[in-house]
């Protein structure tokens, strides 16, 4: 009977680690990173309406990261489970690129909708850090920008990290150790995290999610 109930306690506890992550040390939340074949994370297009191009997220397991070839379309990649407050830190960096087209670009999404027509975006980009979108307002919805207040990204190939914070109806950026925007009128209570591909390869490495309460 003991025997029993300690494997069933067993599958329980990782069934609910498959589902929301692998636990890390105190304090630095729940380990994020995709498994080989990205279970619990999905493709959604950008705008959702839009056919899905090739497969462009893979995972590099000798490095433990995870790669966004970047030329699949755009898309995000969304963390198939709602939340409500949370802090979602992501380190990233752009995979460098010659000629004239180097205007990198990607994202970090906080309280999406589940298809992405309701988004609250990180912008990464040489001038980014600034969080936009588009957010409920009571019937309607509105777009929104809060411009990053000092460039704080470094440059293509080198490590850059980020921290995306949703509490209530505040959401705010922390990039490379300084909060740099701040929106504080998200009208979506809960929501989703996702990472973007826009035209650039990068790679993502440690991503870990923080419950709030």
């Amino acid at each position: 009977m003991k025997i029993g109930l300690i494997a069933a306690l067993t599958i329980c506890l990782l069934v609910n680690t498959f589902a929301a992550g692998s636990a890390t040390a105190a304090g630095e939340g729940i380990d994020l990173m995709p498994s080989a074949d990205l279970s619990h994370w999905t493709r959604i297009a950008i705008p959702p309406t839009n056919a899905l191009g090739r497969a462009q997220w893979h995972m590099d397991a000798a490095r433990r990261v995870l790669v966004c070839d970047g030329d699949g379309g755009h898309e995000m990649l969304r963390f198939d489970r709602e939340l409500t407050n949370c802090t979602f830190r992501v380190e990233f960096r752009f995979v460098p690129v010659t000629g004239p087209k180097t205007k990198y670009n990607s994202g970090i999404f906080i309280r999406n909708s589940a298809d992405g027509s309701i988004w609250h975006q990180c912008q990464l980009t040489m001038d980014g850090g600034f969080l936009f979108g588009v957010t409920p307002d009571g019937d309607q919805k509105k777009k929104f920008k809060s411009p990053a207040s000092e460039k704080r990204m470094k440059a293509a190939g080198e490590w850059n990290s980020a921290e995306v914070t949703a509490v209530g109806s505040t959401l705010a950026v922390v990039l490379n150790g300084v909060e740099v925007s701040k929106f504080t009128e998200c009208g979506n209570p809960t929501g989703y995290i996702a990472l973007e591909s826009e035209g650039y390869a990068i790679e993502f490495r440690n991503l870990k999610l923080r419950e709030l309460n």
